[in-house]
């Protein structure tokens, strides 16, 4: 399974990067491979700008990487296990477009091994998701986002999409600010072998999630980049863009694993966008779109219900 899916992230790698170097239209990924000392690596792939800053996004990245070696103590202490070797892989992207029109997005899948002293697999589970951050809400975007999220997932069961959607919402939410990261997606983890799901049925439900990806985000970046925007909207998303930043830096499991296992720092902190804001106290003004947005982040929308 691990050669599987490891084949699989390095295709959809590629399949990714084509679609968002085609919907930019100007900017190129620039590749770096990397070596993990206690065992493993990955590929790294940065897109940013294009000539004289005229490329669609900003800054974002899609990374695969598969490591593996002895279990650090924080993580034995996270899993509550003893000294064991693991084996992870996984695809994480983060792409910031320049247009404040146009939504951050972010998505990962990922599969996870743990070995006993004769190289047994004593665990295993897949994990994932994808998940929009606009900074102007268009609620026709949101809908066509979470209908591609439902439709991937009713191919395998439908409660899978409503109880994937929950955890998402859950998940991303940055209590400190007491407040949504965006308007969500998916996300689930551990998902593990059971007598309804075997691990071949994880696979393939993780990897038609994966496949949608593209069908769930273009189509948005296509309709609103060419919107016009103002220099105000333009600071308002840097001030967004700042609450991510602390999602990522506080609360993301991905960033911790990363950290903890002695990761690639470029790699890990590719999440973080290139311009950011704080603004003391910032409160937007009454009835705007900004106001709007913050409304819908402080409670979980059910969109396929608009």
């Amino acid at each position: 399974m691990k050669d599987k899916f490891s084949q699989y992230i390095q295709t959809l790698q590629d399949q990714i990067c084509k679609g968002l170097e085609d919907v930019d239209g100007v900017a190129k990924f620039r590749q770096d491979l990397w070596e993990r000392p206690e065992g493993g690596g990955g590929r790294t792939r940065v897109i940013e700008n294009g000539p004289e800053g005229s490329g669609v996004f900003e800054k974002g990245g899609v990374n695969i990487s598969a490591v593996h070696g002895k279990l650090p103590d924080s993580m034995q202490k996270l899993f509550n296990v003893g000294e064991a070797d693991f084996f992870a892989c996984g695809l994480s992207l983060v792409i910031h477009p320049k247009s404040p029109m146009v939504p951050t997005v972010h998505a990962n899948w990922r599969y996870f091994e743990m070995y006993d002293d004769h190289g047994n697999v004593i665990n295993s589970w897949f994990g994932g998701g994808q998940d929009l951050t606009p900074y102007y809400l268009f609620e026709e975007d949101a809908i066509h986002f979470h209908h591609t999220c439902k439709t991937a997932c009713d191919k395998h069961n439908p409660a899978f999409y409503p109880k994937y959607k929950k955890q998402c919402d859950d998940y991303f939410w940055n209590a400190h600010r007491n407040e949504a990261r965006g308007i969500g997606g998916l996300f689930f983890d551990y998902c593990k072998q059971t007598s309804e799901m075997k691990m071949e049925d994880w696979y393939n439900f993780v990897t038609e999630v994966g496949n949608s990806f593209l069908e769930a985000y273009v189509p948005i970046v296509e309709k609103r980049k060419n919107l016009d925007y103002s220099p105000e909207q333009r600071t308002w998303q840097e001030i967004r863009r700042g609450r991510y930043v602390e999602f990522n830096l506080v609360h993301d499991k991905g960033t911790l694993f990363g950290l903890k296992t002695n990761g690639r720092i470029e790699s890990i902190l590719m999440s973080l966008p290139p311009r950011v804001q704080w603004h003391y106290d910032h409160q937007p003004v009454a009835g705007s779109a900004e106001e709007k947005l913050i409304r819908i982040l402080e409670n979980p929308v059910d969109w396929l219900l608009l």
